[in-house]
């Protein structure tokens, strides 16, 4: 007898998507927070450097989920969806008007964008193309960028690596385990 289609199938399969999504981005935006990136990597404490931070995690998991072609796409576009959330709470929260937020967002999903591809490219390239690019992205103010950028690209591609080794079934649960942050530059 022939499996019955159920319309609600795919809703059920798109909400457990964007559920599983939203655990995955909060383990990412916990692992931006954590303090030794500001403390002993050099990233500054600002807006600027919490976004650098953010993008930059991010990255990392939607490198992961990209290898997973077709089924990590529904858990890429809720990364995506919450990440613009975020942005747009974050400038309503700085009071910028209802008016100004289209423009904004324009230029934010621009900038982020061009930050993600451009740590694509470095990260087919190697180390040192990935601490150009991150250098490049961290805020004014960094103080040693040279070094901040070196400790972060290791740090990238430790994770990227250590990203590779999970499973899509732990990403799916927002199970994710980046690797420790060392704390010398």
């Amino acid at each position: 007898m022939p499996a019955r289609l159920n319309p609600l199938d795919r809703l059920r399969r798109w909400r457990s998507g964007a559920s599983n999504s939203e655990k995955l981005y909060g383990a990412i935006v916990a692992q931006a927070r954590l303090p030794i990136f500001y403390r002993s990597l050099g990233v500054p404490d600002t807006l600027e450097g919490r976004f650098t931070l953010l993008s930059l995690h991010l990255f990392i998991v939607l490198h992961r989920l990209k290898a997973e072609g077709a089924e990590g796409a529904g858990i890429v576009q809720g990364l995506v969806d919450r990440f613009s959330q975020d942005r747009e709470t974050v400038l309503r929260e700085l009071g910028v008007s209802d008016v100004r937020i289209p423009k904004k967002m324009r230029a934010l999903v621009a900038s982020s964008m061009g930050l993600l591809q451009g740590y694509e490219s470095a990260c087919a390239k190697e180390e040192s193309a990935l601490a150009e690019a991150i250098g490049a992205a961290l805020p004014d103010g960094t103080a040693n960028r040279e070094l901040s950028s070196r400790a972060l690209a290791s740090y990238l591609w430790a994770s990227v690596t250590a990203l590779e080794q999970q499973t899509l079934a732990s990403l799916r649960k927002g199970a994710i385990e980046f690797p420790e942050v060392s704390q010398t530059r």
